[in-house]
């Protein structure tokens, strides 16, 4: 469940005692008091709860965070760049304060992670390799940032349904995937308890009412277990402590789902840890209790012996208890809790020269800086883009070289991925691979610690197969660009010579001129000549349907849909500016309640069609089709606001649809259309129709009303059977 700290037992309280509550050195007090009282006399703020700066403070606070993060912490919301850059605040507060809420300002820039898309131009990229730069200089810049999106978690529970969603969605997209590939697992759990606490909050008050129903039973039974378990250990000097674990909702519904578990069959509910002074006393306590208790073979991992990814370790078994109740234990070292907990946090001196040991830190900070330094490899943005994605946001999978070097890899990497990743000669020059001594298939997925030998000959190519990612050759962007690289460079006169044959015919076919706009289409598309266009369309880089849209827009040719669009106003001027509101019970939106809903005019659904809902911002939810191309644009620039929306199965209403048909042009066609449907019981609204005189073909549009996608389906169907229909489909 999510933290309570000071600021929640008594939010009236004032700033200092609240101050004094928090006990903290004096200097410390000091200082932190002189910001707040910057803020009243210099920045018109004379509000004495500073809520939102309180909480922050509280939680750098438990992350034992230094006076320059607390107060830089607890400025931060309340402080505009012109106050920063102002010579009153540089006079009150020093440098490092500054550059801190600076940073953490940056930040702003990793939302871009998560809703740029492949058009991502390089001064989008540029910011968010800017952010990365700001965590690596300081990364109390980022601990601060997730602080921040905690207390803004906890504030906004009075908000509207529609910003506690976005919020929400964003914090579990991007925020808490951030927080554990630090390792600061504290605030990750208590980030996404919050978010699913807004999205599902049906499910977690339910979980959050069972465990507080059975909370002192389960408190007695667990205290009775660590009682036992810390005299068997005293006996045996073992010098460890033993308590109670905390419980996070999310973990809990988390194994139930994946586990087809109800609420009271889970172990997670009864957990226990033991914190040991070293690693021998971990394994120690281990043999004790799997001595004294029966455990559970199947649910037993050593993340000490093997670290996950993001560096945990701990030892976790499950074992049946008194009255043959499970547990949940966790075995580890002081310094592995306090790694669990803080992650980098537990480092941050790392500044100032301590001799704490670093060896984690160290690998974050590396890892950061080589995304940084990739840019330069990149051919453009969009594979730039991805490797950051796939850094930031996606599991890893680590192997050895056969010398024992370690190779940090997206998950599902194959042997290809690992060559190029070594070295773009080796990629290129790989005939073969071997895994823990045995040859295995290109397509094969690297598993976690395996050693990876790649076979290379002198003369060997890469193979255009390779690039094909239904035939699972290479899964990491950086392996694929590099091997695109190579074909571009051994192909570019056949590409240039291909390029323009299939630029030549389409224009051809289109009546375009491209002389009078040449220059307009090659600053589109980042080309320094017709030749380099050419280049492009040859090797795939520019597809040939993007030029001639463009060229359409120059010379304000509708595009084929823009000319269904226009033919559709037509044929129903009225009802292409109706939004047709849904019933609540017509779909089912996931973790949403009485909110209204409607249809989207861009697609057009019907019961029968995969969905997707957007939440819009004041008109409730809009539905969509699965496929419908304005949600594909929705979901590259706000995906948290995308929910899961199916059709209730009980619910039957009447909807409006547009299907074309093109036939041959004879007399009577649109009256025998008509009574096709009329047979079929479907109601026609409107008609339009137009001769194509160059393919001797009728094209006509119908409005129509159907109640789902499969008496759509079987309209389509019908008409197709009818002498002299060439084609049917629908328009939306």
């Amino acid at each position: 469940m999510v933290s309570i700290r000071e600021t929640h037992k008594n939010d009236k309280v004032c700033f200092d005692r609240w101050l004094d509550s928090l006990r903290f050195d004096a200097n410390v007090a000091l200082k932190i008091k002189s910001a707040k009282e910057f803020l009243n006399n210099n920045l018109e703020i004379y509000n004495d709860d500073y809520h939102e700066g309180r909480e922050i403070v509280e939680i750098l606070l438990s992350l034992n965070m230094d006076r320059d993060t607390l107060i830089a912490g607890l400025l931060y919301p309340y402080l505009s760049e012109e106050n920063l850059q102002s010579t009153v605040f540089k006079e009150n507060f020093n440098e490092t304060v500054l550059n801190l809420i600076l940073g953490v300002r940056q930040m702003a820039a990793i939302q871009d992670v998560n809703t740029l898309n492949e058009k991502a131009t390089s001064n989008q990229v540029d910011n968010l390799r800017k952010m990365l730069l700001s965590m690596v200089e300081d990364f109390r810049c980022v601990i601060i940032k997730l602080a921040e999106r905690i207390s803004y978690l906890r504030f906004i529970k009075s908000e509207s349904r529609e910003s506690q969603l976005i919020a929400a969605n964003e914090s579990m997209n991007i925020y808490a995937p951030l927080a554990n590939r630090l390792g600061i697992g504290q605030l990750k759990w208590e980030l996404e308890d919050y978010v699913f606490r807004y999205q599902n909050p049906i499910i977690y008050k339910k979980i959050a009412k069972q465990l507080s129903e059975k909370r002192i039973i389960r408190e007695k039974y667990i205290d009775s277990f660590v009682l036992t378990i810390k005299h068997a250990i005293k006996e045996l000097d073992i010098k460890a402590e033993v308590m109670g674990r905390p419980k996070h909702i999310y973990s809990i519904w988390k194994k139930m789902q994946k586990k087809s578990l109800d609420f009271d069959e889970l172990f997670d509910v009864r957990a226990v840890r033991i914190i040991a002074n070293k690693i021998h006393d971990c394994y120690a306590a281990l043999g004790v209790v799997h001595t004294k208790f029966k455990h559970l073979p199947s649910e037993f991992d050593d993340y000490i012996a093997n670290p996950k990814p993001n560096g945990y370790q701990s030892i976790h078994t499950v074992i049946l208890g008194p009255e043959g109740k499970t547990i949940e234990i966790q075995i580890r070292t002081q310094e592995m809790h306090e790694d669990s907990e803080l992650g980098v946090a537990a480092h941050w001196r790392y500044k100032e020269g301590t001799s704490t040991n670093l060896s984690k830190y160290d690998e974050k900070i590396n890892w950061l800086r080589k995304l940084l330094s990739w840019q330069d490899e990149m051919a453009d943005t969009s594979e730039a883009l991805q490797d950051i994605k796939s850094q930031v946001f996606d599991d890893r999978v680590y192997v050895f070289t056969p010398r024992g070097d370690v190779v940090d890899l997206p998950i599902k990497s194959t042997p290809l991925d690992f060559a190029y990743h070594i070295h773009s000669e080796v990629g290129h020059r790989c005939i073969g691979a071997k895994v823990e001594g045995r040859i295995v298939p290109f397509t094969y997925q690297l598993q976690m610690g395996e050693q990876i030998d790649i076979i290379t000959k002198k003369d060997a190519t890469p193979s255009r197969d390779w690039l094909n990612p239904s035939l699972g050759f290479v899964t990491s962007s950086r392996a694929r660009m590099k091997i695109h690289a190579w074909f571009r460079k051994q192909d570019r006169e056949k590409n240039i010579s291909e390029g323009k044959e299939l630029l030549e015919i389409e224009l051809s076919k289109n009546q375009v001129n491209l002389k009078p706009i040449l220059e307009k289409v090659t600053q589109k598309f980042n080309v320094s000549s017709y030749q380099e266009l050419c280049l492009g369309i040859g090797n795939g880089d520019i597809r040939i349907n993007q030029i001639l849209n463009f060229i359409s827009a120059i010379l304000n040719k509708l595009s084929p849909q823009e000319a269904d669009e226009e033919l559709i106003k037509k044929l129903s001027p009225t009802s292409e500016n109706k939004v047709k509101n849904l019933n609540k019970d017509a779909v089912i939106i996931d973790g949403v309640d009485n909110l209204i809903n409607h249809l989207a005019k861009c697609c057009q659904p019907i019961p029968g069609d995969p969905i997707k809902g957007f939440v819009t911002k004041g008109r409730g939810i809009s539905i969509h089709r699965d496929d419908c191309e304005q949600l594909e644009e929705l979901k590259h620039h706000a995906p948290e606001r995308i929910i899961n929306t199916v059709w209730s199965e009980n619910y039957k209403d009447h909807y409006n649809m547009f299907i074309r048909v093109i036939s041959s042009d004879k007399a009577g066609m649109v009256k025998e259309i008509t009574h096709n449907l009329s047979n079929v019981k479907i109601k026609v609204n409107g008609v339009k129709n137009k001769i194509d005189f160059k393919k001797d073909l009728s094209i006509m549009d119908f409005e129509i009303e159907v109640v789902d996608l499969e008496s759509l389906n079987k309209v389509i169907k019908k008409l197709e059977q009818i002498s002299g229909v060439d084609d049917v489909y629908r328009l939306k």
